[in-house]
């Protein structure tokens, strides 16, 4: 892999789906139950942080928090059947793309999360750089969905 981005990727250990430990637990289930805890959405959103889910077992189902659509440009109104996979990846550019891709491969394939400086291109056109943080989740041996962060770190590249 031929990396052109300033920052190391760096690799996490899985999280296993029973027993979720830590905090991390409270993480995932802000975003897979409509009602999450405020506390936690919060403390992420002050730090400009949102959180996303893909779901692996459902046809890699989205589920963003708001800071992630609004990086993204995608309004808080857009119906949640609008954010497949396939709409984000092409906001990606292509060489973030790629990367980004090929991570989360070596993800799935070996159980193991990353981290990636990735440059989009918003729906409304604006370039952005965006600090995507991934973990799969894993039952059995078996990754179901990939969890994490994506936080707008653009002013670090300006």
């Amino acid at each position: 892999m031929n990396l052109s981005y300033p920052l190391p990727l760096t690799h996490s250990w899985p999280i296993y789906e029973a027993p979720l430990r830590l905090p991390l637990g409270h993480l995932i289930a802000s975003i897979s139950e409509p009602e999450s805890p405020p506390d936690i959405d919060v403390m992420f959103q002050m730090q400009g942080v949102g959180i996303w889910q893909c779901d692996l077992q459902r046809g890699d189902r989205l589920s963003w928090t708001a800071p992630v659509r609004a990086l993204f440009g995608i309004g808080p109104d857009e119906p949640l059947q609008a954010l497949t996979r396939s709409l984000a990846v092409s906001l990606y550019t292509p060489d973030s793309r790629r990367e980004m891709e090929e991570l989360r491969a070596h993800a799935i394939r070996h159980r193991r999360g990353f981290t990636l400086d990735a440059r989009i291109r918003r729906a409304d056109g604006e370039h952005r750089w965006m600090r995507l943080c991934a973990m799969p989740v894993v039952q059995g041996r078996k990754v179901v969905r990939l969890v994490g962060t994506k936080q707008d770190v653009t002013a670090r590249y300006d």
